[in-house]
């Protein structure tokens, strides 16, 4: 009669347990402060913006209830779309969507193709490059509200800097405020100013980290400056393009300082005829200057806020698949036929090899054994 005996488990003591918590938990506590912080600040006033945009929130009276539209959508039916509907019924959030998007594309356009011409300068063989490149950065530390000031009176009406200039060669003063277009045009160069040096610098750092073999490549194969930049450096730039055209779309969008410091911050937000009111100042007019009592004004605001962020979030993904598309555009398009045909030929191939192995293995080992006869 034979008796197995199991060893004890041995216990494992508090302090080991503790010690392998610790492993296991310590880096997870080293990345919580971000993640509860961006919860405090970030994710928590998305939803409760999103609850207020259903609401007919006053800053005054508090929460009065789910939201109505009244009389400018023809409804006393509370609804949680109420201010949306509210919202979209007014023409200045259309004028102001319209002012935004002249703005983005007056300031983006130009402002990446400048920074991709200026990255590609600095990358070349430059004396004095630190000088240069702390120069193009120079604009990015000044504040957006000095700069505001401070173009508000080089594009003023009556004594500005560029009327003076134009009035002293015999043309008439440009209207820089009571116009939509030369409104835009003046907003968007206080934009261009402040964020063509940061831009530059991200093209810059990505352009140095393309290797020197390939663009050496380039120039033994014959290919001049302008065909290795549009050849070789800028298809690998492409992803630092879609950051920076995703981030400048965010921005455009949400851009609330340089046409609020454009009139000094004076009255008439957005200039007397709404020329260049944007969504963002849209936004902050309604929810805390038009407070009136028994008005959702906060609740409105709220929605403002809401339609913008999935407008954004619809242009970043617009902007991602088109820029996948491009990249796979350069890629030769293969059929299923043709992806069947070359699986076909692989088998054969695979077949065929593993036949001459078989063979080759039996007369090895009848030479072998002939070998050994003799």
């Amino acid at each position: 009669m034979t008796t197995t005996q199991t060893a004890a488990k041995p216990r494992t003591s508090w302090g080991a347990k503790l010690g392998q918590f610790e492993w296991k938990a310590s880096p997870y506590l080293y990345v919580a402060p971000f993640f509860i912080l961006f919860a405090i600040v970030g994710i928590f006033p998305l939803f409760y913006t999103m609850y207020i945009a259903t609401r007919q929130y006053n800053t005054l009276t508090g929460d009065g209830g789910v939201a109505v539209c009244g009389a400018t959508c023809g409804s006393n039916e509370p609804s949680i779309w109420a201010n949306f509907d509210w919202v979209l019924h007014q023409s200045a959030f259309w004028v102001a969507l319209r002012n935004s998007f002249s703005i983005f594309l007056l300031s983006t356009v130009p402002q990446i193709i400048l920074a991709l011409f200026l990255a590609w300068v600095l990358n070349a063989n430059l004396k004095a490059k630190t000088f240069w490149r702390m120069g193009v950065l120079l604009p990015y530390v000044v504040a957006p509200s000095a700069a505001g000031i401070i173009f508000s009176q080089i594009f003023s009406d009556k004594m500005g800097a560029v009327n003076t200039i134009i009035t002293a060669m015999g043309a008439a003063g440009i209207p820089w405020h009571a116009s939509a277009f030369w409104s835009h045009i003046a907003i968007a160069t206080i934009v261009n100013f402040r964020w063509t040096g940061y831009n530059t610098l991200l093209f810059l750092a990505a352009m140095q980290a393309i290797p020197n073999d390939v663009l050496e490549a380039a120039v033994v194969d014959g290919a001049g400056k302008w065909r290795t930049f549009r050849s070789v450096i800028l298809p690998m730039l492409r992803p630092t393009l879609i950051f920076v055209i995703i981030t400048s779309t965010i921005g455009g969008l949400q851009i609330f300082d340089e046409p609020q410091m454009f009139t000094n911050g004076t009255s008439g937000y957005g200039g007397p005829s709404q020329q260049f009111l944007t969504v963002s100042l849209y936004l902050w007019d309604m929810g805390f200057n038009k407070v009136t009592i028994g008005q959702p004004n906060l609740g409105r605001a709220a929605a403002v806020a809401w339609i913008l962020f999935l407008i954004i979030v619809l242009l970043a993904v617009i902007n991602y698949a088109l820029t996948q598309r491009m990249s796979s555009g350069s890629r030769t398009k293969v059929s299923k036929q043709q992806l069947a045909a070359f699986k076909a030929k692989e088998d054969a191939a695979f077949e065929m090899a593993k036949r001459t192995g078989v063979e080759a293995q039996k007369a090895y080992q009848a030479r072998e054994a002939l070998h050994e006869h003799h």
